[in-house]
């Protein structure tokens, strides 16, 4: 394997609470003991040694599923919102990742393996396509296309289809050993070059480049500064949850003897990030924007 550790997520798995891990052999609920030198996260007792292992997460998924609808009621009713669909394409495929995360991290007790393993595949692929779609929603607003139409949001929903796919396919196979191509991840430090890029560092990219991007739509194109402190705090939000889920979670998980980890705090900003950017989205919506020459807005 060599000293590098791109693309090993062993380590993640035993420190962390990642949907990814279930494709992994090291924690299943016929061998509960986790990875080696982690952290169990047992929850509470349903009695018959019986746990439920994340109702944490499992509620704070259920309160972003409620609140992703009513900024979806929210952005119906904002008819002149440049992006307007786009942002909602964003919501729906957010409330689609909360729905699986509650099968994939809730730690569900009697959840059959391959339910779980199904749930974690459509899971990875929606993150990657979820971060590709909100990327897209920062370029939406230069205006190349008309925002709304048919070729904008298919040509956003079909690109967004074809990452999803891909990097659910290869969960899948992974988890299920249809072909045997990735079977060597199934051991030692489960390394999965596939599924980091596209897990681990893809998302990050397509980060960077929206904040980017709406970065020099605010201040260059808007001349605005206020909105600047609703995108920051995005990620800022974003960044904590994900400090929670990969650092502190470990040390959350020992000090409370199982019952909870950094992953329900980790749903928990992410939740309020994505609050955040739906309210950055709005406040540059708010009025006409100033459109560049050659392209009209109706």
């Amino acid at each position: 394997m060599g000293s590098t550790q791109f693309g090993n997520f062993h380590d993640f798995c035993r420190d962390s609470t990642l949907p990814i891990c279930n494709i992994f052999p090291g924690f299943t609920y016929s061998n509960p003991s986790g990875f080696e030198g982690g952290c169990v996260l047992t929850g509470i007792s349903l009695g018959g040694g019986r746990h439920l292992g994340n109702l944490g997460v499992i509620l704070l998924c259920g309160v972003a599923i409620l609140v992703s609808a009513f900024l979806l009621w929210r952005s119906e009713r904002k008819q002149a919102a440049v992006g307007r669909r786009e942002m909602q394409l964003f919501l729906l495929a957010y409330i689609i990742i909360e729905i699986c995360e509650i099968f994939t991290v809730g730690k569900i007790p009697d959840l059959k393996e391959s339910v779980r393993i199904g749930f974690t595949g459509i899971h990875l692929g929606m993150i990657i396509a979820t971060l590709w779609i909100l990327m897209l929603n920062a370029a939406v607003g230069y205006q190349i296309l008309d925002d709304g139409t048919p070729l904008s949001v298919g040509l956003m929903v079909g690109s967004a289809a074809a990452l999803f796919i891909g990097t659910g396919y290869i969960a899948l196979d992974t988890g299920f050993q249809w072909t045997g191509h990735f079977d060597s991840s199934l051991s030692g430090n489960n390394r999965n070059i596939a599924l980091y890029v596209l897990y681990q560092l893809a998302p990050l990219v397509f980060l960077f480049i929206f904040f980017v991007l709406e970065t020099v739509l605010v201040i260059r194109v808007l001349g605005e500064r206020k909105p600047m402190i609703y995108l920051f705090a995005a990620a800022l939000l974003f960044a904590i949850g994900q400090i929670f889920n990969y650092v502190i979670s470990i040390h959350i998980c020992n000090g409370t003897d199982g019952k909870i980890d950094g992953s329900m705090f980790e749903t928990l900003f992410t939740l309020l990030s994505v609050v955040t950017i739906w309210v950055f989205w709005s406040s540059i919506t708010e009025d006409d924007w100033p459109m560049p020459v050659n392209n009209t807005y109706s």
